[in-house]
Protein backbone atom coordinates (compact mmCIF):
# COMPACT_ATOMS: atom_id res chain seq x y z
CA UNK A 1 0.00 0.00 0.00
CA UNK A 2 1.28 3.41 -0.94
CA UNK A 3 1.49 5.94 1.88
CA UNK A 4 2.16 9.66 1.85
CA UNK A 5 4.25 11.17 4.61
CA UNK A 6 4.28 14.94 4.23
CA UNK A 7 7.57 16.62 4.94
CA UNK A 8 7.99 20.19 6.19
CA UNK A 9 8.37 21.59 2.67
CA UNK A 10 5.20 19.91 1.34
CA UNK A 11 3.25 21.05 4.40
CA UNK A 12 4.33 24.64 3.79
CA UNK A 13 3.38 24.32 0.11
CA UNK A 14 -0.10 23.07 1.04
CA UNK A 15 -0.52 25.93 3.54
CA UNK A 16 0.45 28.46 0.88
CA UNK A 17 -1.96 26.87 -1.60
CA UNK A 18 -4.86 26.99 0.86
CA UNK A 19 -4.12 30.61 1.80
CA UNK A 20 -3.96 31.57 -1.89
CA UNK A 21 -7.30 29.87 -2.51
CA UNK A 22 -9.05 31.95 0.13
CA UNK A 23 -7.45 35.16 -1.10
CA UNK A 24 -8.59 34.48 -4.65
CA UNK A 25 -12.00 33.18 -3.50
CA UNK A 26 -12.85 35.29 -0.41
CA UNK A 27 -16.56 34.46 -0.65
CA UNK A 28 -15.80 30.89 0.41
CA UNK A 29 -13.98 32.06 3.53
CA UNK A 30 -16.95 34.20 4.57
CA UNK A 31 -19.79 31.68 4.19
CA UNK A 32 -19.82 31.03 7.94
CA UNK A 33 -20.57 34.67 8.80
CA UNK A 34 -22.02 35.26 11.29
CA UNK A 35 -21.09 32.38 13.58
CA UNK A 36 -20.96 34.50 16.75
CA UNK A 37 -22.62 37.69 18.11
CA UNK A 38 -22.32 40.93 16.13
CA UNK A 39 -21.77 44.22 17.96
CA UNK A 40 -23.45 47.50 16.95
CA UNK A 41 -21.62 50.45 18.49
CA UNK A 42 -23.78 53.49 19.31
CA UNK A 43 -21.40 56.45 19.75
CA UNK A 44 -23.75 58.23 22.17
CA UNK A 45 -25.38 57.57 25.54
CA UNK A 46 -28.58 55.49 25.84
CA UNK A 47 -31.92 57.20 25.29
CA UNK A 48 -31.15 59.24 22.18
CA UNK A 49 -32.34 58.66 18.62
CA UNK A 50 -29.12 56.87 17.60
CA UNK A 51 -29.68 54.41 20.45
CA UNK A 52 -33.42 54.06 19.71
CA UNK A 53 -32.77 53.19 16.05
CA UNK A 54 -29.94 50.76 16.83
CA UNK A 55 -32.17 48.93 19.31
CA UNK A 56 -34.99 48.83 16.77
CA UNK A 57 -32.71 47.28 14.14
CA UNK A 58 -30.80 44.82 16.34
CA UNK A 59 -33.65 42.30 16.87
CA UNK A 60 -34.57 42.46 13.18
CA UNK A 61 -31.01 41.60 12.12
CA UNK A 62 -30.84 38.93 14.82
CA UNK A 63 -33.95 37.27 13.35
CA UNK A 64 -32.50 37.46 9.86
CA UNK A 65 -29.05 36.05 10.67
CA UNK A 66 -29.70 33.78 13.66
CA UNK A 67 -27.04 35.41 15.85
CA UNK A 68 -27.36 38.09 18.57
CA UNK A 69 -26.82 41.70 17.43
CA UNK A 70 -25.72 43.45 20.62
CA UNK A 71 -25.94 47.24 21.05
CA UNK A 72 -23.04 48.83 22.93
CA UNK A 73 -22.95 52.53 23.87
CA UNK A 74 -19.58 54.32 23.66
CA UNK A 75 -20.25 58.01 24.09
CA UNK A 76 -17.92 60.99 23.90
CA UNK A 77 -16.37 63.65 21.66
CA UNK A 78 -19.49 64.18 19.55
CA UNK A 79 -19.58 60.52 18.58
CA UNK A 80 -15.89 60.34 17.65
CA UNK A 81 -14.88 57.90 20.39
CA UNK A 82 -17.34 55.20 19.35
CA UNK A 83 -16.77 55.80 15.65
CA UNK A 84 -12.99 55.58 16.08
CA UNK A 85 -13.37 52.25 17.91
CA UNK A 86 -15.24 50.82 14.94
CA UNK A 87 -12.82 52.31 12.39
CA UNK A 88 -9.99 50.47 14.15
CA UNK A 89 -11.89 47.17 14.53
CA UNK A 90 -11.22 44.08 12.44
CA UNK A 91 -13.07 44.31 9.08
CA UNK A 92 -14.80 40.98 9.61
CA UNK A 93 -18.45 42.00 9.95
CA UNK A 94 -18.59 41.53 13.72
CA UNK A 95 -18.35 45.23 14.68
CA UNK A 96 -20.73 47.75 13.12
CA UNK A 97 -21.46 51.42 13.77
CA UNK A 98 -24.75 53.27 13.94
CA UNK A 99 -23.28 56.39 12.39
CA UNK A 100 -24.91 59.80 12.24
CA UNK A 101 -24.81 63.07 10.36
CA UNK A 102 -22.47 64.20 13.15
CA UNK A 103 -19.91 61.40 12.91
CA UNK A 104 -19.97 61.23 9.11
CA UNK A 105 -21.20 64.60 7.86
CA UNK A 106 -20.16 67.29 10.34
CA UNK A 107 -17.22 66.30 12.54
CA UNK A 108 -14.56 66.24 9.83
CA UNK A 109 -15.16 69.96 9.24
CA UNK A 110 -15.70 70.83 12.91
CA UNK A 111 -12.81 69.09 14.68
CA UNK A 112 -9.27 70.30 14.00
CA UNK A 113 -7.90 66.82 14.78
CA UNK A 114 -9.58 63.50 14.00
CA UNK A 115 -8.22 60.02 14.80
CA UNK A 116 -10.06 58.56 11.81
CA UNK A 117 -11.35 59.60 8.40
CA UNK A 118 -15.16 59.29 8.22
CA UNK A 119 -15.08 58.64 4.48
CA UNK A 120 -11.96 56.51 4.01
CA UNK A 121 -12.09 54.36 7.15
CA UNK A 122 -15.63 52.99 6.76
CA UNK A 123 -17.68 50.82 4.43
CA UNK A 124 -21.19 52.36 4.26
CA UNK A 125 -23.96 49.75 4.51
CA UNK A 126 -27.30 51.57 4.44
CA UNK A 127 -29.15 54.65 5.62
CA UNK A 128 -31.48 53.52 8.42
CA UNK A 129 -33.56 56.69 8.86
CA UNK A 130 -33.71 60.43 8.38
CA UNK A 131 -35.34 62.63 11.03
CA UNK A 132 -36.05 66.32 11.52
CA UNK A 133 -34.74 68.06 14.61
CA UNK A 134 -37.18 69.89 16.84
CA UNK A 135 -36.63 73.07 18.82
CA UNK A 136 -37.85 72.21 22.32
CA UNK A 137 -37.93 74.27 25.51
CA UNK A 138 -38.70 73.43 29.12
CA UNK A 139 -42.49 73.88 29.24
CA UNK A 140 -42.69 75.41 32.73
CA UNK A 141 -39.82 77.85 32.19
CA UNK A 142 -41.23 78.85 28.78
CA UNK A 143 -44.66 79.58 30.30
CA UNK A 144 -43.10 81.64 33.09
CA UNK A 145 -41.07 83.66 30.54
CA UNK A 146 -44.06 84.18 28.21
CA UNK A 147 -42.59 82.06 25.42
CA UNK A 148 -45.16 80.32 23.22
CA UNK A 149 -43.46 80.48 19.81
CA UNK A 150 -40.13 81.13 18.06
CA UNK A 151 -40.69 84.90 17.90
CA UNK A 152 -41.24 85.01 21.67
CA UNK A 153 -38.11 82.96 22.24
CA UNK A 154 -35.95 85.29 20.12
CA UNK A 155 -37.38 88.35 21.88
CA UNK A 156 -36.66 86.99 25.36
CA UNK A 157 -33.23 85.61 24.36
CA UNK A 158 -32.14 88.97 22.91
CA UNK A 159 -33.30 90.72 26.07
CA UNK A 160 -31.20 88.28 28.13
CA UNK A 161 -27.98 87.63 26.16
CA UNK A 162 -25.94 84.75 27.54
CA UNK A 163 -28.59 83.74 30.07
CA UNK A 164 -30.12 80.94 27.98
CA UNK A 165 -28.48 77.52 28.22
CA UNK A 166 -28.58 75.40 25.06
CA UNK A 167 -28.17 71.65 25.52
CA UNK A 168 -26.93 69.24 22.86
CA UNK A 169 -26.00 65.57 22.55
CA UNK A 170 -22.37 66.55 21.97
CA UNK A 171 -20.05 68.81 19.99
CA UNK A 172 -20.52 68.41 16.26
CA UNK A 173 -23.87 66.66 16.36
CA UNK A 174 -26.70 67.92 14.18
CA UNK A 175 -28.36 68.98 17.45
CA UNK A 176 -25.41 71.24 18.22
CA UNK A 177 -25.10 72.57 14.68
CA UNK A 178 -28.85 73.26 14.36
CA UNK A 179 -28.53 75.42 17.47
CA UNK A 180 -25.44 77.20 16.12
CA UNK A 181 -27.25 77.88 12.84
CA UNK A 182 -30.26 79.23 14.76
CA UNK A 183 -28.02 81.51 16.83
CA UNK A 184 -26.34 82.85 13.68
CA UNK A 185 -29.58 83.52 11.80
CA UNK A 186 -31.50 84.93 14.79
CA UNK A 187 -28.70 87.05 16.21
CA UNK A 188 -29.09 85.51 19.66
CA UNK A 189 -26.39 84.39 22.09
CA UNK A 190 -26.83 81.20 24.12
CA UNK A 191 -24.29 79.15 26.07
CA UNK A 192 -23.78 75.67 24.63
CA UNK A 193 -23.63 72.68 26.99
CA UNK A 194 -22.62 69.45 25.20
CA UNK A 195 -23.69 66.16 26.80
CA UNK A 196 -22.73 62.57 25.95
CA UNK A 197 -26.03 61.95 24.17
CA UNK A 198 -29.62 63.14 23.81
CA UNK A 199 -30.81 61.10 26.81
CA UNK A 200 -28.88 62.97 29.52
CA UNK A 201 -29.31 66.31 27.73
CA UNK A 202 -33.08 65.87 27.62
CA UNK A 203 -33.20 64.97 31.32
CA UNK A 204 -31.42 68.24 32.13
CA UNK A 205 -33.80 70.16 29.88
CA UNK A 206 -36.90 68.52 31.36
CA UNK A 207 -35.50 69.07 34.86
CA UNK A 208 -35.03 72.81 34.27
CA UNK A 209 -31.23 72.98 34.21
CA UNK A 210 -31.26 73.77 30.48
CA UNK A 211 -33.52 76.13 28.52
CA UNK A 212 -33.54 74.94 24.92
CA UNK A 213 -32.43 72.08 22.70
CA UNK A 214 -32.64 71.32 18.97
CA UNK A 215 -33.12 67.59 19.50
CA UNK A 216 -33.80 64.75 17.08
CA UNK A 217 -37.58 64.37 17.03
CA UNK A 218 -37.82 60.66 18.00
CA UNK A 219 -35.97 61.07 21.29
CA UNK A 220 -38.02 64.16 22.28
CA UNK A 221 -41.42 62.83 21.24
CA UNK A 222 -42.51 61.29 24.56
CA UNK A 223 -41.47 64.35 26.57
CA UNK A 224 -43.38 66.58 24.14
CA UNK A 225 -46.47 64.38 24.45
CA UNK A 226 -46.21 64.35 28.23
CA UNK A 227 -46.12 68.16 28.33
CA UNK A 228 -42.70 68.44 29.97
CA UNK A 229 -41.23 69.95 26.81
CA UNK A 230 -42.82 72.42 24.44
CA UNK A 231 -42.06 72.10 20.72
CA UNK A 232 -41.62 75.51 19.09
CA UNK A 233 -40.56 74.44 15.58
CA UNK A 234 -39.06 71.64 13.51
CA UNK A 235 -35.78 72.28 11.73
CA UNK A 236 -36.66 70.51 8.47
CA UNK A 237 -37.75 72.19 5.25
CA UNK A 238 -41.28 70.76 5.63
CA UNK A 239 -43.44 70.07 8.67
CA UNK A 240 -43.26 66.63 10.22
CA UNK A 241 -46.23 64.27 9.85
CA UNK A 242 -45.61 63.25 13.47
CA UNK A 243 -46.16 66.87 14.66
CA UNK A 244 -48.29 68.45 11.93
CA UNK A 245 -49.29 71.49 14.04
CA UNK A 246 -45.69 72.50 14.77
CA UNK A 247 -44.29 74.95 12.17
CA UNK A 248 -40.85 74.82 10.60
CA UNK A 249 -38.21 77.27 11.85
CA UNK A 250 -38.48 79.08 8.51
CA UNK A 251 -42.26 79.42 8.86
CA UNK A 252 -42.08 80.53 12.48
CA UNK A 253 -39.07 82.82 12.18
CA UNK A 254 -39.92 84.64 8.99
CA UNK A 255 -37.56 86.03 6.29
CA UNK A 256 -34.48 85.94 8.54
CA UNK A 257 -34.68 82.13 8.49
CA UNK A 258 -35.16 81.60 4.77
CA UNK A 259 -33.59 78.28 3.77
CA UNK A 260 -33.12 77.08 7.35
CA UNK A 261 -32.73 73.30 7.40
CA UNK A 262 -30.80 71.09 9.81
CA UNK A 263 -32.14 67.56 9.74
CA UNK A 264 -30.44 64.42 11.02
CA UNK A 265 -29.80 60.97 9.63
CA UNK A 266 -28.56 57.63 10.95
CA UNK A 267 -27.02 54.67 9.16
CA UNK A 268 -25.11 51.42 9.53
CA UNK A 269 -21.42 51.32 8.64
CA UNK A 270 -18.63 48.75 8.93
CA UNK A 271 -14.84 49.18 9.07
CA UNK A 272 -13.23 49.76 5.66
CA UNK A 273 -12.14 46.48 4.12
CA UNK A 274 -15.16 44.50 5.33
CA UNK A 275 -15.94 41.95 2.57
CA UNK A 276 -18.60 43.25 0.14
CA UNK A 277 -20.49 39.97 0.55
CA UNK A 278 -21.09 40.74 4.23
CA UNK A 279 -21.89 44.42 3.62
CA UNK A 280 -24.45 43.51 0.95
CA UNK A 281 -26.07 40.82 3.09
CA UNK A 282 -26.55 43.25 5.99
CA UNK A 283 -27.91 45.93 3.65
CA UNK A 284 -30.41 43.56 2.08
CA UNK A 285 -31.77 42.34 5.41
CA UNK A 286 -31.83 45.84 6.91
CA UNK A 287 -33.71 47.21 3.88
CA UNK A 288 -36.15 44.31 4.08
CA UNK A 289 -36.84 45.04 7.77
CA UNK A 290 -37.20 48.79 7.18
CA UNK A 291 -39.80 48.03 4.53
CA UNK A 292 -42.05 45.96 6.80
CA UNK A 293 -45.27 47.68 7.98
CA UNK A 294 -44.43 47.16 11.67
CA UNK A 295 -41.01 48.87 11.55
CA UNK A 296 -42.19 51.50 9.07
CA UNK A 297 -45.14 52.53 11.25
CA UNK A 298 -43.00 52.50 14.39
CA UNK A 299 -40.44 54.87 12.86
CA UNK A 300 -42.98 57.15 11.19
CA UNK A 301 -44.86 57.54 14.48
CA UNK A 302 -41.63 58.84 16.01
CA UNK A 303 -41.07 61.27 13.15
CA UNK A 304 -38.38 59.17 11.44
CA UNK A 305 -38.42 58.35 7.72
CA UNK A 306 -37.14 54.80 7.01
CA UNK A 307 -34.16 54.37 4.68
CA UNK A 308 -32.70 51.21 3.15
CA UNK A 309 -30.57 52.47 0.26
CA UNK A 310 -27.64 50.54 -1.25
CA UNK A 311 -24.04 50.84 0.01
CA UNK A 312 -23.12 52.81 -3.13
CA UNK A 313 -26.05 55.21 -2.68
CA UNK A 314 -25.26 55.64 1.01
CA UNK A 315 -21.59 56.41 0.22
CA UNK A 316 -22.63 59.10 -2.29
CA UNK A 317 -25.09 60.52 0.25
CA UNK A 318 -22.35 60.75 2.92
CA UNK A 319 -20.03 62.59 0.52
CA UNK A 320 -22.78 65.10 -0.31
CA UNK A 321 -23.61 65.61 3.38
CA UNK A 322 -19.98 66.29 4.23
CA UNK A 323 -19.84 69.06 1.61
CA UNK A 324 -23.12 70.56 2.84
CA UNK A 325 -22.18 70.61 6.52
CA UNK A 326 -18.64 71.86 5.89
CA UNK A 327 -20.27 75.01 4.53
CA UNK A 328 -22.61 75.28 7.55
CA UNK A 329 -19.66 74.90 9.95
CA UNK A 330 -17.74 77.57 8.05
CA UNK A 331 -20.72 79.96 8.10
CA UNK A 332 -21.40 79.44 11.81
CA UNK A 333 -17.75 79.79 12.78
CA UNK A 334 -18.06 76.76 15.11
CA UNK A 335 -14.83 74.88 15.90
CA UNK A 336 -13.76 72.17 18.32
CA UNK A 337 -10.11 71.53 19.19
Amino acid sequence: MLSFKPNRRSALNWSALIATFFIVHPVWSQTAWPNRPVKIIVPFAPGGTTDILARAMAPELQKAFGQPFVVENRAGAGGNIGADAVAKSAPDGYTLLMGTVGTHGINKALYSRMAFDPQKDFAPITLVAGVPNVMVVNAEKAKAAGISNVADFIRVAKANPGKFNMASSGNGTSIHMAGELFKTMSGTYMIHFPYGGSGPALMSLAGGDMDVMFDNLPSSMQLIKSGKLKALAVTSAQRSAALPDVPTVEEAGGPAFKGFEASSWFGLLAPAGTPPEIVNRIQQEAAKSLGTPAIKEKLLAQGAIPGGNTPEQFAAFINAEHKKWAQVVKTSGAKVD
